[in-house]
């Protein structure tokens, strides 16, 4: 079987411009799926850059094939209403959805999925400085701009800047599995994983310059510590804050309460030890640190939506969306 395709598609504006955030992400799209991360995984991804000349090595006819089209940053004359998306661009859109592509955006390249009626009837997210006027254009669209990204199935989305990557990473957890994403996210230095339900914004006022990052290694202890029995007033005492303190600084760094940070913790670990292990539930109700079986299918159920059983039937990788090439 041949590497699946992905093409990523360049949208200038009008004087041929490709702006410093398309160019951002196209960046972020190569070093995921552009370099032969091969020792990972082999065969690893086939990137296509589509646009018009000199922007794209692929004209619009690379989307012709593909297996996931990614669209990231139009230009801010198409999100301001300044300037149309080009006709055959929305329309090789379409064709590429028709034909079975995954459909991908970044940040205000939601606008070029909604403009070619992709995002109708669909949940959808984007930088949150553009959510209301993609609101207003296309109500049709449910746009949630409180997440990083969003995962449709044959339709995903994502904020932009860093929710760029997570969303990219997610779609080599989905194809390959944790194990492969764990350690792409490694060599990229970043998260292995950030669901895409974390808030896009917090609005947390930088420290004292003087002041130690106490509660940044707490947190990290207490990952290491998943399976331990853990209290907030204990992380408290690790961050040398009192647990009041520890709890304003937790909600103002990550938008929640120390018990739903754990909480959350906890199911993703859960999530990576399904997706990449044969332990039984009640062996991963114990590492994840959520208990019995019964304690990990509630609380996993209520944030996942399915069982920890249908999650791992429903999970297992059998490599990139291709079609057979």
């Amino acid at each position: 079987m041949g590497a699946a395709v992905v093409a990523v598609v360049l949208v200038p504006d009008e004087q041929s411009r490709v702006s410093p955030y398309d160019v951002y992400e196209l960046s972020t799209v190569a070093m995921v799926f552009g370099m032969p991360h091969t020792d990972l995984s082999d065969p690893w991804y086939e990137l296509r850059v589509c646009g018009p000349a000199p922007h794209g090595t692929h004209g619009l006819d690379g989307l012709a094939g593909a297996d996931t089209v990614i669209v990231p940053s139009v230009p801010d004359a198409v999100v301001e209403g300044r300037q149309e998306l080009p006709a055959d661009l929305v329309e090789g859109l379409r064709a590429a959805a028709a034909s079975g592509a995954r459909m991908v955006s970044m940040c205000s390249g939601a606008f070029a999925l909604a403009a070619a009626g992709l995002l109708d009837g669909r949940r959808a997210t984007l930088h949150h400085a553009y959510a209301t006027e993609l609101a207003a254009r296309h109500p049709e669209v449910t746009v949630d701009a409180s997440v990083l990204y969003t995962d449709d199935g044959a339709v995903l989305t994502s904020a932009g800047a860093a929710a760029g990557l997570d969303l990219c990473l997610h779609l080599v957890r989905k194809d390959l599995g944790a194990a492969v994403a764990g350690a792409l996210a490694s060599r990229l230095v970043v998260p292995a994983h950030r669901a895409g339900d974390r808030p896009q914004f917090v609005a947390a006022p930088l420290p004292p310059a003087e002041a130690p990052d106490t509660l940044g290694p707490a947190l990290q202890w207490a990952v290491e510590h998943l399976h331990e029995p853990l209290s907030v007033d204990e992380l408290a005492r690790r961050a040398h804050m009192s647990p009041r303190t520890f709890h304003r600084r937790v909600r103002e760094t990550h938008g929640t309460t120390p018990l739903q940070w754990l909480l959350g913790e906890r199911v993703a670990r859960a999530r990576t030890l399904l997706e990449s292990t044969d332990l039984p539930v009640e062996q991963v109700g114990e590492r994840s640190g959520l208990g019995t079986a019964a304690n990990l299918r509630r609380h996993f159920t209520r944030a996942v939506g399915v069982s920890p059983t249908a999650y791992r039937a429903g999970f297992r990788p059998s490599g990139p969306p291709s079609r057979g090439r």
